[in-house]
């Protein structure tokens, strides 16, 4: 039994095929091999064809069959990781009616601040969790304004998940309530769609898409979709999510206090909260995670940090001696002290942080002593720098309610090194451990509970494989005193 996992991410789109039994990925594939295209009209702005996701689908699709041995056959069930907050606007046939506009795009960042003043700041906290901001409903607003005639040919709003759920389907319109609550449009107070927000912005009940649980038979592969991707007509799709929710899915983070973190070019700390609450500065953004279900309240606290691993790429490319590799330039780091003997690096080098309350205070390097200071030294300071901006964010979720003893991450980027993660456990006081995972075979594990083919999570992931852990350090002292040196520093 087999179950195909995909994520629309955007890049390119990643299919994963995993076996129901052992747990075990038999292929994985993507398309395209370069980065998939962004339509920049004007500056800020950021959009992608929902048909251009299609086709990426469909080669990645037969990218993975013929890894797999050429047959789809087995698939049991589907599942679907997706890009968060992009606005798909789709008329009665299914048909895009303009490019979505996705998770990058600033335009509508007026629009979400006209209605957190409109609505009110308390009001909207208290029932969205998080303020309008630059959200799918937002972005819905800003069509209605400037592209009026095709507002009005609106059939339904959906996410970019949605969308290929439909597409799989042949025509199947549905969301869901994670999906929503990324959007702006779910009111947790009143456990139904915001009728604040769709008053303020004049938007009919109609145009949200028919409400199905995450994990769920959502709908089923149709029979003129089956024959051109190879797969079985009538195969469940039995789950979609955010790129993040789904991130901490594949890592089995789904009960209050657990964390998911990435560190990629950004950093990403996901941390699961067992009540509705929220931060009053909007400091981080707080989603109805996967599993979220009446009465077992599961939020999602999302906390982005715009300069991790761009800056230890940067530090790479410009500090380190030319033709060191990462786990060398790691070596370098290693040879100086903890704290780096006074030097701190602020790492916000890459846009404004809503950590910061959407300040842009920059990247910057202090307490440089000319006679002591090394390349190595700005190495470490850097790695301990991204470690403390995770923990800075940790501390708002912990002001929220959250009792952080675990960090769960993929054995990837940032958290390849020894030293970040010795800091960031020393630091947080959590235990990190460490996982061979992805969005694709998460989403493939997702199809899996959907269908019924699990119990529950942690039948799915009874096999997930533990590659290591880092426990807090004995002598914590130095590396907290680094942390309260940099924190004077921002």
């Amino acid at each position: 039994m087999i179950l195909l996992g995909y994520d629309i991410g955007t890049s390119s789109v990643k299919a994963s095929l995993v076996d129901a039994e052992t747990g075990k990925t038999i292929a994985s594939a993507q398309y395209p091999d370069a980065e998939a295209p962004i339509i920049t009209k004007q500056a800020g702005w950021a959009e992608q064809e929902p048909q251009m996701w299609w086709e990426e689908l469909k080669q990645a699709t037969a990218r993975v069959a013929e890894k797999a041995g050429g047959s789809l056959d087995d698939v049991a069930a589907i599942g679907i990781s997706y890009q968060m907050h992009g606005l798909v606007c789709v008329d009665k046939d299914g048909n895009a009616l303009r490019p979505s506009i996705i998770w990058c795009d600033g335009r509508a960042v007026p629009y979400g601040n006209k209605a957190f003043d409109g609505i009110g700041h308390d009001e909207c906290l208290e029932h969205l969790l998080n303020s309008p901001g630059n959200f799918t409903a937002a972005k819905l607003a800003w069509v209605k304004e400037n592209e009026p005639e095709l507002f009005a040919k609106i059939d339904k709003v959906m996410l970019p998940g949605d969308y290929i759920a439909m597409r799989l389907s042949g025509g199947d319109k549905k969301t869901t309530v994670s999906g929503l609550s990324e959007g702006m449009f779910w009111d947790f107070k009143e456990n139904r769609v915001s009728r604040a927000v769709m008053d303020f912005y004049g938007f009919s009940d109609d145009i949200i898409a028919e409400v199905v649980p995450t994990f769920s038979v959502q709908s089923r592969v149709c029979a003129a979709v089956a024959g051109e991707l190879g797969l079985p007509e009538g195969t469940p799709i039995s789950y979609r999510g955010g790129d993040q929710p789904n991130n901490a899915l594949s890592l089995n983070v789904m009960k209050p206090g657990e964390i998911a973190a990435t560190g990629g070019t950004s950093g990403v700390v996901y941390g699961v909260l067992g009540e509705v609450n929220y931060d009053k500065l909007s400091r981080v953004n707080t989603f109805a995670h996967v599993n979220h279900n009446q009465p077992d309240t599961r939020l999602g606290v999302l906390l982005c940090i715009n300069g991790t691993g761009i800056l230890n790429a940067w530090m790479k490319r410009t500090v380190a001696p030319e033709g060191i590799s990462y786990a060398e330039m790691n070596d370098l780091a290693e040879s100086v002290p903890v704290g780096a003997e006074g030097l701190s690096v602020i790492p916000f080098g890459n846009g404004a942080e809503r950590v910061l309350q959407n300040e842009n205070p920059g990247a910057s390097v202090h307490g440089i002593n000319f006679n002591i200071h090394t390349k190595a030294h700005l190495l470490r300071a850097a790695q301990e720098g991204i470690a403390f901006s995770f923990a800075y964010g940790m501390e708002i979720m912990q002001q929220m309610g959250m009792d952080i003893k675990t960090i769960k991450a993929g054995h990837a980027n940032l958290f390849l090194s020894p030293l970040f993660r010795r800091t960031l456990a020393a630091v947080t006081g959590a235990t990190i451990e460490l996982y061979e995972t992805d969005g694709s075979v998460g989403a493939a594990y997702g199809a899996g509970i959907g269908a019924g083919i699990y119990r529950d999570s942690d039948d799915a992931f009874k096999t997930l494989k533990l590659i290591g852990t880092e426990e807090p350090v004995a002598e914590t002292a130095a590396y907290k005193a680094a942390y309260e040196l940099w924190k004077t520093k921002i």
